[in-house]
């Protein structure tokens, strides 16, 4: 049985396949292309398990990443590979934001939480971020439609870990009809409200408020009420950003109370902020969106 994934590409679609890896009972691919929504090159990282290489439609859990990380943190630190193959599940990582590849070309800042690196899965209002950080428009649009296409995908659930945990809960509930289900791992759960956000929304949308409010994922949970039957976020206990302000996991309880989202939030005693915690919780996360997948 060949089990290398031969996807039909549009005449549209030029990715680029950069790497191949037999893992478990299926394979790790990474793939580049060219973003209208960035402007720029993106990379992005899949688990295909054997089902999807023969073919067969299987869930899908996109894992939006933290700051400072691209698509290679999760994929070769979290361990998810075993338990999708066991499941049948598709794992997919894209960058967290567009980035230079002439050391100008692309907007940045000293500031790890604002530049590239960052992005907040925002799609940014001023200049000079405009330009290339519509990371949202990417996510949500193209990116997704992307791999429904060319890839056998039966349903999306959106995770992630950190500002990626933010993305996560942000376009979960702002764009419900994409996504099947919805998790977080140590999220930044009011990022108008953190320092870090506060630091990076004033480079990205200016002094307008308003636009703060719509990329803070508590204050869209609030607005647009229950989508979900159920979401699960894990935080460390132990975590050091939790304890400087930056998380602020008691907004998203207190919107999710006042929206009527049954949130299932586990606070894992001794655990930090690192990939080590993400080891430890991430198999009970694949396990919720691929429950939630049988569903639909």
């Amino acid at each position: 049985m060949n089990n290398s994934y031969n996807h039909s590409l549009s005449a549209n679609t030029k990715l680029t396949q950069k790497s191949v890896n037999r893992c478990f009972d299926g394979e790790q691919h990474y793939y580049t292309h060219q973003s209208v929504s960035t402007k720029t090159p993106m990379t992005f990282s899949i688990y295909l398990p054997d089902e999807a290489l023969a073919g067969q439609r299987c869930p899908a859990i996109l894992y939006l990443s933290g700051l400072t990380c691209n698509a290679d943190n999760v994929t070769h630190k979290a361990h998810f590979q075993q338990k999708c193959s066991e499941l049948g599940m598709i794992f997919i990582a894209p960058d967290t934001s567009p980035r230079s590849s002439k050391g100008s070309d692309v907007a940045n800042d000293e500031r790890y939480f604002v530049g590239q690196g960052a992005s907040y899965y925002v799609d940014a209002t001023q200049a000079p971020w405009a330009e290339n950080f519509n990371m949202q428009s990417y996510i949500v649009d193209e990116l997704y439609d992307l791999l429904r296409s060319e890839f056998p995908i039966h349903s999306i659930g959106i995770t992630g870990h950190s500002m990626g945990g933010h993305g996560a809960l942000l376009l979960g509930f702002k764009f419900p009809g994409k996504f099947v289900s919805v998790s977080a791992l140590s999220p930044v759960c009011a990022a108008s409200e953190s320092a870090w956000g506060q630091a990076a929304y004033t480079e990205y949308f200016g002094a307008d408020k308003a636009l703060w409010s719509q990329a803070d994922a508590s204050k869209v949970i609030e607005k647009v009420g229950q989508q979900y039957s159920s979401i699960l976020v894990d935080q460390g206990a132990a975590d050091e950003f939790l304890a400087d302000g930056q998380l602020q996991i008691s907004k998203l309880q207190q919107a999710c109370t006042s929206a009527n989202q049954p949130l299932t939030l586990r606070y894992q005693a001794g655990h930090d902020h690192s990939y080590y915690f993400i080891q430890s919780v991430i198999n009970d996360h694949i396990e919720h969106h691929w429950r939630k997948a049988q569903l639909r």
